[in-house]
């Protein structure tokens, strides 16, 4: 065993996730798979703790867990003279939220209007949405 190697359950305690999402993250190539000792239990190195809480961060953000594996260069090209690209990803991210947000402000305003409509039947809001014409 690796002096100071952790086990499964000192990671996920450590990093605030289960065991399963660990194994996750190795199948899905977020974390790389650790070497097994020999007892065949993996022996994470201890940077796997703080590796994980930056994916939990992240997808905190509205990253993707594939985004993430794309980004998990970033630290290496923002101390090798490319922020440029992390900027550029975070730019890009802000865009895809200030969409999201127009959206659901709309949907919040069609349901604002469907709770505070006060029809007997024959709803207005729901004739327009499926097409028809008003009755006269």
């Amino acid at each position: 065993m690796e002096p100071g190697s952790l086990r499964i359950s000192e990671v996920a305690v450590g990093a605030g996730v289960h065991r399963e999402t660990l194994r996750y993250y190795e199948r899905r190539g977020l974390i790389p798979g650790p070497p097994r000792r020999a007892s065949g239990y993996r022996a994470y190195p201890p940077d796997t703790v703080e590796r994980v809480r930056l994916i939990k961060w992240a997808q905190g953000l509205g990253f993707t867990l594939r985004e993430i594996r794309d980004l998990a260069r970033i630290p290496h090209d923002h101390v090798s003279g490319r922020p440029d690209r992390v900027r550029a990803r975070a730019a890009e991210k802000m865009r895809e939220i200030d969409d999201k947000i127009l959206r659901l402000r709309a949907m919040r305003r069609r349901l604002s209007a469907i709770s505070a409509c006060r029809c007997r039947g024959d709803c207005p809001i729901l004739r327009e949405a499926a097409g028809r014409k008003a009755t006269p």
